[in-house]
């Protein structure tokens, strides 16, 4: 079952535009999550394709037939919320069937599907059992066979494991993406957890106040982010950005470090016709993006390396977060948040030891520091290329 959004937008009466023309295809059998922190739309928007909240302009397409002001029992969608939403006086059986009984579904059919959902779920030895008497992760599971057992085209998820403890919910993220897999219906996801966008998803659309960011796998929006709103939202810890100054010459490019006029590379890098078009119009500013796993920390200096110190170690168990400094000052992010090193937990560093940092090369981006839009990243081979 295919999802199309086009031009769909929303406003309330008060005036705030929650859903900014949306233009959008949700591929049939595919696990969609919508990312974004609170208050983009994201919530809204699969509000709209419940048939809970009416667009205010475009149109929803669910196959090809306009379902824009179609009644939501009509949809055929089924919703799971952030809440559990259980009939607390009826038993886990009598909850998961409730909604075939009142289908009007034979009972020749409620009975194997009950199963099948109870079993695939692991709920089968708790179907006498009242909500009262489970845990979180049983409650959430049975709620999730009460949309399942209905058989849905479209699959709607609202935070379903937000009111999870840590390990739970990482388990439960695990059950979902198997249960998926083996029932491979049209899902819409909605999370603010980028962990679990990135785990679940076959794609992921972010959103941020109303407007979707960008659409694409998740290897794709964590190597290639569009801008820089989405370089910062996915990943953890979040990527560092820093000031440079781009020097174009023939057929290629050369950067500084703002902040001291450190180079970055010792030669200049090959870049496109476009790429250089692109940074004629930043006027030799431009934002530099590193995940903080590419960059590597050394005793000795090296081509292109900044002289650097270690600020502060943060022990992750297998990892360790190293926040570094540059000439002395910590201070060298664009955003004022700490520039950091992922290390392994064996490499020991201690605070205010002089060190030499080094940002691998395949693995830059950079940003228009006005817009924050993606200019150009370097691929494997060493030459800038449109991101």
């Amino acid at each position: 079952m295919t999802l199309a959004f086009e031009g769909i937008e929303k406003v309330y009466p008060n005036g705030f535009h929650a859903v900014k023309r949306l233009d959008l295809q949700i591929q049939t059998g595919e696990f969609f999550t919508l990312l974004g922190p609170s208050g983009c739309g994201k919530t809204t928007t699969l509000r709209m394709i419940a048939g809970l909240e009416m667009p205010t302009a475009g149109r929803l397409l669910i196959d090809g037939r306009d379902f824009t002001r179609i009644h939501p029992r009509d949809r055929d969608v089924a919703m799971v919320f952030q809440s559990y939403a259980l009939y607390p006086h009826m038993s886990v059986r009598e909850n998961l069937v409730l909604n075939l009984k009142v289908r009007r579904v034979p009972a020749a059919e409620i009975a194997p599907r009950l199963a099948e959902i109870s079993r695939i779920l692991g709920i089968d030895q708790l179907l006498d059992s009242k909500p009262a008497r489970l845990s979180g992760g049983q409650r959430q599971r049975v709620a999730l066979g009460r949309a399942l057992i209905r058989r849905p085209n479209v699959f709607l998820m609202d935070e379903p494991l937000s009111n999870l403890d840590l390990k739970l919910r990482e388990r439960t993220r695990t059950e979902l993406k198997k249960l998926h897999e083996r029932m491979p219906v049209t899902t819409v996801y909605v999370t603010h957890d980028q962990a679990e966008a990135l785990v679940l998803s076959d794609r992921i659309c972010i959103m941020n106040g109303g407007e979707l960011q960008q659409v694409g796998t998740p290897q794709d929006v964590y190597d290639r982010p569009a801008n820089m709103f989405v370089a910062k939202f996915v990943g953890t810890p979040s990527i560092n950005l820093l000031p440079v100054a781009v020097g174009a010459g023939e057929g290629g490019l050369q950067l500084r470090l703002a902040k001291g006029g450190h180079p970055l590379d010792g030669a200049v890098m090959p870049a496109t016709g476009e790429v250089l078009r692109r940074l004629d119009q930043t006027r030799g500013r431009a934002v530099l993006g590193i995940r903080p796993e590419a960059v590597a920390l050394d005793d000795e200096p090296g081509a292109g390396s900044l002289p650097g110190s270690v600020g502060l170690v943060e022990p992750m168990g297998s990892v360790n977060h190293i926040v570094l400094g540059i000439d002395g000052s910590e201070e060298v992010t664009v955003d004022g948040e700490p520039f950091i090193a992922v290390v392994r937990s064996n490499e020991r560093y201690a605070h205010g030891q002089p060190i030499h940092v080094s940002l691998r090369p395949d693995r830059l981006l950079l940003f228009d520091e006005q817009s924050g839009r993606s200019l150009a990243a370097l691929s494997p081979v060493g030459s800038w290329e449109l991101a």
